[in-house]
């Protein structure tokens, strides 16, 4: 028993490198490549929109769907897998292969460019290996690979509001984008804490309220940094108190952690401001 305790499951390293190396490709031709824009006209109701189409939208796409393959692929060799099982191990590989898209998409080309690019390599690895950990509760580095996962989930938040800020997307496409991976963020992280549970209402009140945050600090004068930090801070914040109040902590306790941390986001985004 004990030596299955301290047992620890890893993938093996050429199939997280085959994966890695395929996506990471297919963010270089995106980028390697120019291609004209289409315009694609969206009628909702009285609202008119405009969705420029292009190669780089295509191959994020492309992308995010080889990500869920091969994180698939990948777990099939872990020995506790369970059938029916792997669905959820998607979502945060899934949220970094699109969060990348849309971070390349705004850098300027250059050193700049390839150095988000590397990082995104970094990140995507760690989602792998943090994946592939989890599925297995008794392994020893579960713990740290939890942790691993609910940083880089809300970091991946914060990198994407910060990129849609930056690239004066419109307002619609940003609380649209911010719903979901604040959704996808908080939904991973309860089913981490909670043993398993899923809390899809709680996940979606979260989004929905980092939604209304983020149509109102849209239109303030704010600065890509301070609104991503702006915006994190709440998230992240009732993300912990709601993992707190299903565990049965009494309110008062619960509230303390969130009030903290949402005291830290807010007070880096006026120094960093």
């Amino acid at each position: 028993m004990q030596a299955m305790r301290t047992h620890r499951n890893l993938p093996e390293p050429s199939r997280v490198s085959i994966l890695t190396a395929m996506i990471l490709l297919t963010f270089a031709l995106a980028h390697l490549v120019n291609t004209p824009t289409y315009p694609l006209d969206i009628s909702l109701v009285s609202l008119d929109l405009v969705l420029n189409v292009d190669l780089n939208l295509a191959l994020t796409l492309l992308a995010a769907g080889l990500t869920a393959a091969g994180v698939d692929w990948l777990l099939r060799s872990h020995p506790s897998l369970q059938p029916g099982e792997t669905v959820e191990h998607w979502l945060v590989p899934l949220l970094t292969s699109l969060v990348i898209g849309v971070a390349l998409y705004t850098l300027p080309a250059g050193w700049l460019w390839w150095a988000g690019f590397g990082l995104g390599g970094l990140l995507l690895v760690m989602a792998f290996l943090a994946e592939y950990v989890v599925v297995d509760p008794a392994d020893p580095l579960y713990p740290a690979a939890t942790v691993a996962l609910t940083a880089l989930s809300f970091t991946l938040y914060l990198v994407l509001a910060v990129a849609l800020r930056a690239a004066g997307t419109r307002a619609l496409f940003v609380v649209v984008a911010l719903f979901l991976a604040g959704g996808l963020a908080a939904l991973r992280t309860l089913h981490l804490r909670l043993s398993e549970r899923w809390e899809f209402p709680w996940a979606a009140g979260i989004a929905l309220v980092g939604m209304q945050l983020a149509a109102g600090l849209y239109f303030w004068p704010l600065s890509p940094i301070r609104f991503g930090l702006g915006l994190l801070g709440p998230v992240y914040a009732l993300t912990l108190l709601a993992a707190s109040l299903v565990e049965g902590d009494p309110f008062r306790r619960a509230v303390i952690e969130p009030a903290v941390m949402l005291a830290v986001m807010w007070g880096l985004a006026a120094w960093l401001g």
